[in-house]
């Protein structure tokens, strides 16, 4: 299986997955930055930057490092997962859908370096980098693995679309 480049596929990627995971050479104990593998771009709707740590010998979560470009966003998804982003650098703020809000408008959250970003299951929500000239950088940690081990793992994206257009899109694909 290819970890980078055209022949990358982020399905084969998680359809390895399994629920024993033995540290050994493929599998180490510790990753390096620079043994970080690229998620080839194209592979996910939006310009940031992701790289999985996915040789860690972990069974039940997933670890990735995000790069916001200097005044961009990621795109809104949801995902059946829970998620906590850990900003390394940067500034900028989040909406994420709120489940108190009847209509599940987003609540707005602003976030600096140090920050813990939570994003709850199966919540639509997008990340901003507010600054015009530095990146964001994110350490990303996700339960994906745990759901896939159950066959529940999902995940939406709707681009670079608005929570009202995501859940136009959505809500009407799920009805038909």
């Amino acid at each position: 299986m290819a970890t980078a480049g055209p022949e990358f596929s982020m399905t084969d990627f998680l359809a390895g997955l399994t629920h024993v995971v033995r540290p050994g050479a493929g599998r180490p104990l510790v990753v390096h930055d620079e043994d970080l593998e690229t998620i080839p771009p194209g592979s996910v709707p939006n310009p940031t930057t992701l790289r999985v740590a996915g040789a860690l010998p972990t069974a039940t979560f997933e670890l990735f490092r995000q790069v916001i470009p200097p005044g961009a966003d990621s795109d809104m998804q949801r995902h059946y997962h829970e998620t906590v982003h850990f900003v390394l650098t940067g500034d900028g703020h989040s909406e994420i859908q709120s489940a108190e809000d009847p209509d599940g408008q987003p609540v707005t959250v602003t976030w600096t370096t140090g920050s813990f970003v939570y994003t709850p299951p199966w919540a639509w929500h997008r990340h901003f980098n507010d600054s015009a000239d530095r990146p964001a950088e994110f350490l990303t940690i996700e339960n994906s693995r745990l759901l896939a081990l159950f066959g529940l793992a999902r995940r939406e994206s709707a681009g670079l679309a608005t929570l009202v257009e995501a859940r136009a899109r959505f809500d009407c694909e799920e009805e038909r």
